[in-house]
């Protein structure tokens, strides 16, 4: 090699000269450039924590499990062991961090299909459910079993009240499970004729209203021209509010009371709690606008963007309210949401419903309907289905749909073919919410079509042995299906619907995997899922149906630190006992919080 400045010449007639010289030197170079410009560079950089782990299960299927992840500025910059992280150590101010060293890590749990206001504004009214129902501050409410319980827990609930003006808006009365027992005014009057009672069911669709209370919100015979405000002999409005469209005439004011931000905010948080308690830390909203565009904004920005928010949130418009409320510019409007999002809040699609509830039955059931012959309802006429969602598929969105029944399911399989033929698309992510009852071949028709499905798993535990004697033992246990659904290559994710459901991926997990009632039997065992295909439908699969899986869902370089931090491996433990893991805490953005920490507001 000549000096400085001199010309390098490769005469030789050896191949291997070159070749070696560039194995030697340009590393070299390399190097001295990097050690020349790295200190400088890295000085500037945010710190690197290092979280040590027993097990760190991070959902990649090529690179599974961990021992060490490192976190810079709020994301993974690197997973594996502390040997495998060290260059990236190297020149960068790092702690390592111990907290979790007899711990297992898993992705941020995801609630892929949840209502953070209306979860949160219902878990903290008085309640009259059948079933325990959880708080994040106390011990569970134990739940009523019968009417009478349930009359009798009204009585003490209108003796606190306030105010003899004040309304009593409980939730959760189960209709189903209370003997198919409907309430209405004559009923609610015996409680109280005088104080106003509204009486929320537990599927979130039905509302049932004494004599004061339909006097005190303006309710007239001129009402039950509109679905589902029921009417008695006389024609006058009998108390009973079934299915959104009439559940929304009733609860819309009183619910706007409960909007102030004072009181939403400490309902949101409430669910928020309860769900950080389970290991979520990314939430969803599936019905946003449907109460109060204006305040659910400035709720969900205040709390999801606030220095402390401890979740992200997916919001997804209500899409019949965005048309009632923003006309013609209501695209516009939702694709000005979307540009707003922020990493802690992302507005993205829109939702519609098909059918009506499962919890109620009032969902749409075909061949042969119910063993009982009533009939469901479908919110959206299934004629009117493409007509009323082309605008948003065409402009690109991404479209939810809130169906139950099999022929809910089938309407919205149908208008989704009707779509792709209207305007093809790729990558829609078409999402089918809930998926109550369903056939093998919607699932195929599904797949071929690009759609994606987010099941309720707890309409299997919760509901099975309450169903079977109105539709039927084989389509009450094969409610939920997910291996029909993996088999044919749809891609599933899992949700509670909180206030449905208590917001708990664990739990969802382990309905997946067992299949069982409440009687504690295995119910439609063919169904069952393996652990893996489970927890992919609460973290990276959940991602992706809400459109976020390059965010989070999986411990992956690039994503955000996100994790659930868990006393025991899923994997090591009985299948039965996985739902009973306790749950240390959450780590979202590198932020360390763990659950002990929980404290109800002062």
């Amino acid at each position: 090699m000549q000096q400085a400045g001199a010309t390098f010449h490769t005469d030789s007639q050896d191949p291997m000269a070159h070749l070696s010289f560039v194995a030697i030197v340009a590393p070299l170079a390399a190097f001295t450039v990097f050690a020349r410009l790295a200190p400088a560079v890295l000085a500037d950089e945010p710190p690197v924590t290092v979280f040590v782990a027993k097990k760190i299960i991070t959902m990649d299927p090529g690179w599974p499990t961990a021992t060490a992840v490192a976190v810079q500025g709020g994301k993974v910059l690197s997973v594996g062991s502390l040997d495998d992280l060290n260059p990236w150590l190297h020149g960068r101010r790092h702690t390592i961090d111990r907290t979790f060293a007899d711990k297992v890590l898993v992705p941020g749990l995801i609630e892929a299909h949840g209502h953070p206001i209306i979860g949160g504004t219902a878990l903290t009214r008085p309640l009259l459910t059948f079933l325990p129902t959880p708080s994040p501050y106390g011990p569970p409410f134990p739940g009523v079993k019968t009417p009478d319980e349930a009359l009798a827990r009204l009585r003490g609930y209108v003796a606190q009240a306030k105010t003899p003006s004040a309304t009593v808006l409980a939730w959760g009365y189960d209709v189903i499970a209370m003997g198919g027992r409907h309430l209405d005014k004559t009923i609610l009057d015996k409680v109280s004729a005088s104080q106003p009672i509204l009486v929320w069911d537990a599927s979130e669709h039905f509302v049932y209203a004494n004599s004061a209370a339909l006097r005190k919100y303006k309710v007239t015979p001129e009402d039950t021209k509109r679905n589902g405000v029921m009417a008695g002999p006389d024609g006058a409005p009998d108390g009973r509010f079934l299915g959104t469209t009439a559940a929304q005439r009733i609860l819309q004011e009183p619910l706007a009371e409960l909007l102030a931000p004072e009181v939403a905010l400490r309902n949101i948080r409430f669910l928020m709690d309860l769900s950080r308690q389970h290991g979520i830390t990314t939430t969803s909203e599936m019905a946003f606008g449907a109460i109060n565009l204006d305040l659910e904004k400035g709720l969900f920005e205040t709390f999801f963007n606030g220095p402390n928010s401890p979740v992200r949130c997916v919001v997804v418009t209500d899409g019949t309210t965005i048309k009632e409320t923003k006309g013609d510019g209501s695209i516009a409007f939702v694709q000005d949401l979307a540009r707003r999002s922020s990493d802690t809040l992302v507005f993205r699609g829109i939702k519609f419903f098909s059918d009506d509830a499962f919890l109620s039955l009032g969902m749409m059931i075909e061949n042969p309907g119910y063993v009982d012959g009533r009939k469901g309802l479908f919110i959206t006429p299934p004629d009117t289905m493409v007509e009323t969602w082309l605008p948003w598929w065409r402009a690109g969105f991404q479209i939810h749909v809130h169906t139950n029944g099999n022929a809910g399911n089938q309407a919205t399989i149908d208008a989704l073919d009707g779509l792709m033929k209207a305007h093809p698309r790729t990558d829609h992510r078409f999402t089918l919410q809930h998926y109550g009852i369903s056939t093998p071949e919607q699932a195929r028709r599904i797949k071929a079509l690009g759609g994606v499905v987010s099941v309720n798993p707890f309409y299997l535990y919760h509901r099975s042995e309450f169903n079977a004697p109105y539709i039927g033992a084989d389509r009450a246990y094969t409610a939920a299906r997910l291996k029909t659904l993996v088999d044919a290559g749809v891609p599933t994710a899992l949700h509670s619907d909180t206030p449905v459901a208590p917001p708990d991926p664990l739990a969802e997990v382990w309905i997946a995997v067992n299949r069982v009632g409440l009687s504690g039997r295995v119910r439609g065992p063919a169904e069952r899922i393996s652990l893996p295909q489970a927890l992919r439908m609460v973290t990276i699969d959940a991602a992706y149906t809400l459109g976020v899986e390059d965010k989070v869902g999986s411990i992956a370089a690039g994503k955000f630190a996100d994790f659930a931090v868990l006393e025991q491996d899923p994997f090591e433990v009985r299948t039965e006992v996985i739902r009973e893991i306790k749950v240390w805490g959450t780590v979202l953005g590198g932020k360390v919080l763990p659950a002990s920490g929980i404290r109800p507001p002062s």
